[in-house]
């Protein structure tokens, strides 16, 4: 198997290469069905902070299936979600529909929104920002924002440790894709804060917390085949005989049922002002 990065730091220039070969619609359904959105202390810290506040207009940025942007509908935030994949926004629609709740969905990019001016209080963009053309997209965010408004670029990331099930399943990624650029983090990006600051964003903060997040085996097999080193960019029968190369590995060196999957929340703010 390849060997995984030591420095705890992914490449961002790789990733958006990597990025190239990515579609998260082939995996809708997965990644409905098993990508866990972030966490409730994630939203409680943004409130907290009065980073994001009742009554707002919110952007969420590669929205994907809305998890990001359901979180601030609830908070009280009037939000619009902008994605590039149909088939996401449409299983965005359906949780919206079972929450109870209206958003607004747009397929677009985040590089060149189509949206107006000034227009918005905050811009988030979950687990996404290395996918995009990362100087045209923080200039689109600085346009987007009006006066005083806020720009979160969040993570929640898994974290491989040494020994642990995420290590061994990034191997295994690797074994059918090399070219999967997302091995071996640690959840931290510095890069974002330069992008801010080159960009004019003042007041310049990180925040991250730990949480452990629970899997059985076949959610953790779900949360895998929806990443963008397995169905995203592998083809169906490559993505079978992984599903199945996982489970085995599971099943032999994971046997008990739940998995404890250490995960880091980690976000980089600014303001426009």
């Amino acid at each position: 198997m390849a060997a995984l990065p030591l420095n705890g730091m992914v490449n961002p220039d790789k990733l958006r290469s990597f990025g190239n070969q990515v579609d998260f619609g082939q995996t809708a359904e997965d990644y409905a069905a098993y990508r866990a959105g972030f966490p409730r202390a994630f939203f409680e810290l943004l409130v907290s902070r009065q980073f994001a506040r009742e009554g707002e207009t919110a952007l969420d940025l590669g929205c994907g299936t809305g998890t990001l942007a359901r979180g601030l509908a609830r908070l009280g935030l009037s939000v619009t979600g902008l994605d590039p994949a149909k088939s996401l926004l449409e299983q965005a629609r359906a949780f919206d529909m079972q929450a109870g709740l209206s958003l607004d969905y747009r397929v677009g990019q985040a590089e060149n929104t189509g949206l107006p001016d000034a227009h918005f209080d905050l811009v988030t963009a979950g687990q996404c920002w290395h996918w995009f053309d990362r100087t045209r997209a923080v200039n689109e965010v600085m346009r987007l924002l009006a006066s005083g408004g806020r720009i979160i670029i969040a993570h929640f990331d898994w974290l491989p440790l040494q020994g642990n099930v995420v290590a061994a399943t990034e191997e295994l990624i690797l074994s059918f894709n090399p070219e999967w650029a997302g091995a071996g983090g640690s959840g931290i990006y510095p890069d974002w804060l330069s992008d801010l600051g080159e960009a004019g964003f003042s007041k310049l903060e990180t925040h991250s917390f730990d949480v452990t997040q629970p899997y059985d085996h076949a959610g953790w097999r779900g949360r895998i085949r929806a990443s963008a080193g397995v169905a995203a960019s592998l083809s169906e029968e490559e993505t079978s005989r992984f599903d199945a190369e996982l489970a085995a590995l599971l099943n032999r060196d994971f046997a008990n049922e739940t998995l404890e999957i250490p995960h880091r929340v980690w976000f980089a703010t600014g303001c426009k002002t």
